[in-house]
Parts: structure tokens; C-alpha cells; sequence
């Protein structure tokens, strides 16, 4: 009889995972269970905001509730994992089931953070009517069906999901405001000149940006009606989107006993305070880190794929450079490793081009890249991530690394991809191979399956080697 292997969570870690297990002989060695607690398979949610503008669920979805037992593997959908009893080596479910396990992950991410603001319940303790959170895919659904254009909707958050749901919103045909606690748009990945260039960026898309707002109220009293400011101003709203944070999901693996700190505790093999019991992605804790962005977790997973299936008994997880590379309500954004200088001598360089909206920061230590902020033009982040990763030392003139040939951009086949780091022969090979649309492009490469910032890539890629008739969908 195979050990069974519980996954607890079906985000991105899990699919990631899952990829990782099938392609080690997981799948074969262990008797996979995966529980989730939405009624749905696995899908993109850095894409939900596809949701708002008129999109299908297909169009995110990733792995379809069918693709599980295809592929061998039970997945429990809808249901929810109270705890574990780590004694007795069982999980319970909400209903009381249970289920043995020799292996459980913790995979349940994080829940939206909801700010206790004046005003946001009503009487029956709930928030009020036109107050929503904006995280997973039923909250697109109930955004979308709310939406009227000529209508007034603000945005608290001025992060990566706030942002498109301000694009969607505005798209839609709704007057849009988005009310960002810092002073800084997407705080954790740009430094603040960054910050207004992406707030200059969205502030032409029609939608307005109020930062710096420390005190912020809800108008209304069975529904929103508007956003009160602490600086007195009141602003309309017939829709209020909570988009304002997130915090690591830990209520199952804290009712299970397992060590915490802001989220699971983890080790360099990913294992927690309890024997066969591991957890990676956002609620994870990793030498005091929490990560947020897909890169780490990836390597999360890849690692614990590895010591799952005994592929390398060595591997461990050692940390992360934070790499982000998104597109944002239409705006490219990239970033790595430091976004702010942390030592008197760390050299900063910064090329700013106002008319055409496009800032570059590099931070250099003792001639290494250690970080790196792009607005606009991010052609150059997957140089700028080997230049990190490696350590190389940087040529004299520092802006050669921006530049076409002055880099490792002189290698003929550049990455697409960076979430799965595909490169561009690999989407053209499947292409050939009969592939003609960005759906079937990302199903036999991965490409455009983690922020989904390259399907831009693929599509112009499509239009290069795909015949004429083929359908870019």
C-alpha cells in the first residue's frame, strides 16, 4: 500500500507542488489526497481581475477539477481541513472525516486582510452591502455582478490586486478611486520614485490615487454610500473593494499544534515543529520571512518535491531574492532583491525618462547587483535577475546592463517566462508543434501559468509562428 500524502490548500503552491511530485515519480510512490476549500480546481488568482472585465473562469483555470483524477490523484473539493492530530497522524475535516495520513503539506496561503474601519458592519455584524473583498474568484463574481458604469467605486489598496481592480472597475466604465494607506503605490516593490511613476501611470488611465490616508470611514447605513477621508473630504461610493493586504491562512495548523510565528514555521527542508508535517508558500515562515510573490514559493516547492520523493535528499530551501515581474492595470513592474539601499556604501543609479514613463533603479554593493526597480520598460529584468543570482561583478559603466547586448541579453534564446523560466524556443518548438493558442501554449510549456505577465510574450509569439487562421485566445 502507497504512504499517503495529504496536501491541505489547492493555490498555487499546491499546483506548483503537484507539477513538482508528477514529474519525480510522486504520483506512482504515494497516494495523493488534496483538499480545498473552494468549490472550484485550481486557477490563477493574480488573474482574477480578468473576472471583472468580462472573462471566463476557463480563462484562469489551471488545473479543472477533472485534471486530479486523471492524473491519479483524489482531490476533496469544497472541503475544508479543521486540523491535524499529529499524534494519531490524521487530518479532520470540517464535517468531522478522517483521513490517515504518513505526509501532510500545509499549503492554505493566506485570507484577505479585512482594516477595522468605522462604519464597515452593519447590525448584523457583517460588513455592509456594496463592501467586498477582492481575493479569490467567487469575490470577482460578486464584484462584477455589483458593478454599474456612471457609478462611483474606491479601491482601499494600492497593491498588485487593488490596482487591477481599479483597471477592471474603470474599464467597465465606473469612476474609480483608489485610497492606498502609504505614500507609496505597491510600497513592498517599488521605492518611492517608482511609486509615482506607477501612480502617474494610473492616474492617466482616468483612475484617481489618494495616498498617505491614515483614517479612513464608511458612509451608510444598510450599504456603502461613501469613504469618508481623515482629512475630512468625503468621497462617493457605490462600491467599496477591500484589497488592503493579506495574512498567512494558519488557523488549521494552529488548531493542530504546530509551532507559529506570522505564519507556520519552517526549516531549510520545509518540515514544521511536527514530525512528517511540512508547509510551503504564503503560509509559510521561513527564517523569519514571509513571501508573497511566486518565485520563492516556486523554489519552496521544487525543494520539497525533491525530499518528498527522495529525487535529492539534499536539497534544502536556504531563502530567497525577492523577483517580481508584473504587468499592473497595464503598466510594467519589475523588481528584485533590494528595492531601498541598506548600507552607507551602497551605490544607487537611477535613469528617469518623464515623457516616456519609464524609471530603472540599480542598487550595487561592492560591484554586485543586489537590487533593482523597473517602471515601464522591464525588458531587462531576466539579465538583471542572472546578475543577482550569480553575483557577477558588474561591467564599469553600470547602464550597459540595461542595455541590448551589454548583458546577459546577448544569449540568442531569452527566457519568456520567468515564473517557470521558459525560454522563447521552447513556446516556438510548441508552436510549431501545432499549439495555436495561448491556452494550449501555456498547458505544454507552463509558460504564462504563474503571474501570467508573459501572455503578452506568447501572444506576439503566436503571431509570429502560428499559421494565419489560428485563434490567439
Amino acid at each position: 500500500m502507497r504512504p499517503k500524502l495529504v496536501i491541505i490548500g489547492n493555490g498555487l503552491a499546491t499546483g506548483r507542488l503537484l507539477d513538482g511530485l508528477m514529474a519525480r515519480g510522486g504520483v506512482e510512490a504515494f497516494d495523493i489526497h488534496v483538499y480545498g476549500e473552494e468549490p472550484h480546481g485550481l486557477y490563477n488568482r493574480i488573474l482574477i481581475g480578468r473576472l471583472l472585465g468580462g472573462g471566463t473562469v476557463d480563462e484562469i483555470t489551471l488545473k479543472p477539477v477533472d485534471w486530479y483524477a486523471e492524473n491519479g490523484i483524489t482531490f476533496h473539493c469544497g472541503v475544508l481541513i479543521d486540523r491535524l492530530d499529529t499524534v494519531a497522524k490524521v487530518a479532520i475535516t470540517s464535517d468531522g472525516t478522517i483521513q490517515p495520513y504518513d505526509r501532510a503539506v500545509f499549503a492554505t496561503g493566506s485570507r484577505a486582510f479585512i482594516p477595522p474601519l468605522v462604519g464597515l458592519l452593519g447590525e448584523d455584524g457583517r460588513p455592509k452591502a456594496g463592501v467586498l473583498v477582492f481575493r479569490t474568484l467567487d469575490d470577482g463574481h460578486r464584484i462584477r455582478d455589483r458593478a454599474r458604469a456612471g457609478q462611483h467605486a474606491v479601491v482601499l489598496g494600492g497593491g498588485l490586486l487593488g490596482l487591477e481592480a481599479a483597471k477592471s472597475l474603470s474599464d467597465l466604465g465606473m469612476q474609480v478611486s483608489v485610497i492606498q494607506r502609504s505614500d507609496t503605490l505597491m510600497d513592498q516593490q517599488v521605492d518611492e520614485v517608482g511609486g509615482l511613476f506607477l501612480r502617474k501611470s494610473i492616474e492617466q488611465l482616468g483612475i484617481g490615487v489618494i495616498p498617505g490616508v491614515k483614517e479612513i470611514g464608511i458612509v451608510g447605513s444598510e450599504q456603502v454610500e461613501g469613504v469618508t477621508l481623515g482629512d475630512g473630504r468625503t468621497l462617493t461610493a457605490n462600491l467599496l473593494v477591500l484589497a488592503c493586504g493579506i495574512r498567512p491562512r494558519i488557523d488549521s495548523a494552529a488548531a493542530s499544534g504546530l509551532t507559529l510565528g506570522r505564519g507556520i514555521l519552517v526549516d531549510d527542508h520545509l518540515g514544521t515543529s511536527a514530525r512528517g508535517v511540512y508547509a510551503v508558500g504564503e503560509c509559510a515562515e521561513h527564517d523569519g520571512q514571509v513571501y508573497g510573490i511566486v518565485e520563492p514559493i516556486w523554489q519552496q516547492c521544487d525543494v520539497l518535491a525533491d525530499l518528498i520523493t527522495g529525487a535529492d535528499p539534499g536539497a534544502r530551501y536556504l531563502g530567497s531574492k525577492p523577483y517580481t515581474r508584473l504587468k499592473v492595470a497595464g503598466v510594467g513592474v519589475a523588481s528584485m532583491g533590494l528595492v531601498r539601499p541598506s548600507e552607507e556604501d551602497d551605490e544607487v543609479i537611477q535613469i528617469i525618462e518623464e515623457r516616456s514613463g519609464t524609471y530603472r533603479k540599480l542598487i550595487i554593493r561592492h560591484d554586485r547587483l543586489v537590487g533593482a526597480v523597473l517602471i515601464g520598460e522591464t525588458g531587462a529584468s531576466p539579465d538583471l535577475a542572472r546578475w543577482l543570482d550569480r553575483g557577477d561583478p558588474l561591467p564599469a559603466n553600470r547602464i550597459d546592463v540595461l542595455c541590448s547586448g551589454g548583458s546577459y541579453s546577448s544569449a540568442p534564446d531569452p527566457e519568456v517566462c520567468n515564473c517557470h523560466h521558459v525560454r522563447e524556443s521552447t513556446i516556438v518548438a510548441s508552436i510549431r508543434g501545432g499549439k495555436t493558442t495561448v491556452g494550449q501554449v501555456s498547458d505544454s510549456t507552463r509558460a504564462g501559468t504563474g503571474c501570467g505577465s508573459c501572455r503578452v510574450q506568447i501572444t506576439r509569439l503566436l503571431g509570429t509562428h502560428a499559421p494565419t487562421d489560428a485563434a490567439l485566445a
